[in-house]
């Protein structure tokens, strides 16, 4: 086992640190947005629009948020794995399965508004086809020439 400095030991804690608050950072995004989908679904089956735009933004947002978090934890990672550092802390590992467990449920979730919003949509379609203009037959009347008097007589 090679020896390593005190100073290379205090940098391997402090990268490992930062390294647990990010997988706990992305770990509440994952769960925030596990909770905006959840909300989604209800909105879906209530058919209330106005709530369901307000959640597809939330829900945009923090997939935004989401991706800013992952695009630290890749380098943090390949950091971790040039410098030789065991990433197989039981912390790290727990966040790590839960982050996993997370993104199971937010794929099924998402897929199962998905299937929602489609049945929805059909169901509206068919709505629209069964739809009857009243005005279709009935002509317009501004399209109507009527016979009137086309002079007025004033007197004074």
């Amino acid at each position: 086992m090679e020896q390593i400095s005190q100073e290379e030991l205090n940098e391997r804690i402090a990268l490992l640190r930062k390294f647990k608050m990010v997988l706990m950072q992305q770990r509440a995004k994952f769960q925030q947005y596990l909770t905006v989908l959840e909300k989604q679904e209800t909105s879906i089956e209530t058919e209330n629009s106005e709530n369901l735009l307000a959640h597809t933004e939330l829900e945009q947002q923090v997939v935004a948020n989401i991706m800013e978090l992952q695009k630290v934890i890749v380098p943090m990672t390949k950091l971790y794995k040039e410098r030789g550092v065991n990433i197989e802390d039981e912390s790290v590992t727990a966040i790590q399965k839960d982050l996993d467990d997370l993104q199971k449920q937010v794929l099924a979730q998402n897929e199962k508004n998905r299937q929602l919003l489609k049945s929805h949509i059909v169901q509206i379609r068919k709505q629209i086809a069964t739809l009857k203009n009243p005005y279709k037959t009935a002509r317009s009347v501004y399209a109507e020439k009527v016979n009137a008097g086309n002079l007025v007589l004033v007197e004074a």
